[in-house]
């Protein structure tokens, strides 16, 4: 019992289980709350793109794009065709799925920079398109959103939301956790190692490539349709060049292969500004002095170097 408790799949999912349990009884008023809903839905994206780029060694540089076009397909198919949200969120999921299997294989032949600049495209191709089609997603003003219900029931109140999220993001933990330590999780590793010695040894390379870069954009679009049942609203910015650095620094600075250190990274990054508000026309510079510090004495990310530490203290 206490080997079990001491993995990441029993008793980090347990530790994650009980810290959102309790963490409401920390948070004085709904502002806290819409961070904190916000650090979920972030967590739950970074934890796909962590699949993809921690374990696989694939970078992206466009999956915020994935993120804005679960978005707008839950605000279009709700508000102007009339679709129930909870079938447009799984519809909106499917034709990201099927996107992302189409452009895959040819970006998933590209490697180091060239990936990079591939995946940037891909998302700046995405937030042109929802920029420019004005008749059908509102244009750079954005649309309005209905809410969300399912059979009938609306969920209200901040309170409610926080537990529809923590437990989205619990269910996404426990998926990848089991992602990681399947068959499959020890392909993309053999693939991040190196793709000339896994496909020696059998492994489809480019199978596992398409196959975890489906999955993270598939959590990507489901986070984005939950995002904008909760805000009400949304705009091309969530598809924007902007918002793909920002999940893909969250990832980084948690911890690349860690699922823990992508919850961790959307933590620190969503909460980090508010924190720094006091610091008034000096917070960036005060944003970008904390990140530069992490990376300088802690490279391998927040939660792989502290655990190292700890292994390294303990022996």
């Amino acid at each position: 019992m206490r080997r079990r408790l001491a993995t990441p799949r029993t008793g980090g999912l347990l530790a994650l289980a009980v810290v959102i349990a309790v963490l409401p009884a920390f948070l004085p008023n709904n502002f806290y709350f819409d961070v904190m809903i916000l650090v979920g839905l972030n967590a739950i994206v970074c934890i796909g793109l962590n699949l993809l780029v921690g374990y696989a060694g694939q970078i992206s540089l466009g999956h915020a794009g994935f993120f804005g076009l679960g978005a707008y397909s839950s605000a279009i198919l709700t508000s102007t065709y009339d679709w129930p949200p909870i079938a447009a969120l799984l519809a909106g999921a499917a034709g990201v799925g099927l996107l992302a299997f189409a452009v895959a294989r040819p970006i998933m032949k590209l490697r180091g920079h060239y990936l990079a600049m591939g995946t940037l495209g891909l998302g700046i191709i995405i937030s042109i398109i929802l920029t420019q089609e004005v008749d059908l997603t509102g244009g750079p003003d954005g649309m309005p959103v209905y809410g969300f219900s399912i059979l009938g029931w609306e969920p209200s109140g901040v309170l409610v939301w926080y537990w529809i999220v923590g437990g989205l993001l619990l269910l996404t933990v426990w998926l990848a956790l089991n992602i990681v330590e399947s068959p499959v999780g020890r392909a993309l590793r053999a693939v991040h190692g190196s793709e000339a010695a896994a496909q020696t040894m059998g492994v489809d390379v480019v199978h596992y490539k398409v196959l975890v870069f489906v999955v993270s954009a598939v959590l990507a679009s489901i986070a984005g349709s939950v995002f904008v049942h909760y805000i009400g609203f949304v705009t091309p910015s969530e598809a924007g060049f902007i918002h793909s650095i920002e999940l893909i620094t969250m990832v980084v600075l948690g911890g690349l292969a860690s699922i823990y250190g992508a919850v961790v990274g959307a933590a620190i990054l969503t909460t980090l500004p508010q924190l720094l508000t006091f610091l008034h026309d000096y917070e960036m510079l005060g944003f970008g002095a904390i990140m530069m510090g992490v990376m300088i004495f802690l490279p391998r990310g927040l939660v792989p170097t502290t655990a190292r530490l700890l292994r390294d203290r303990t022996r």
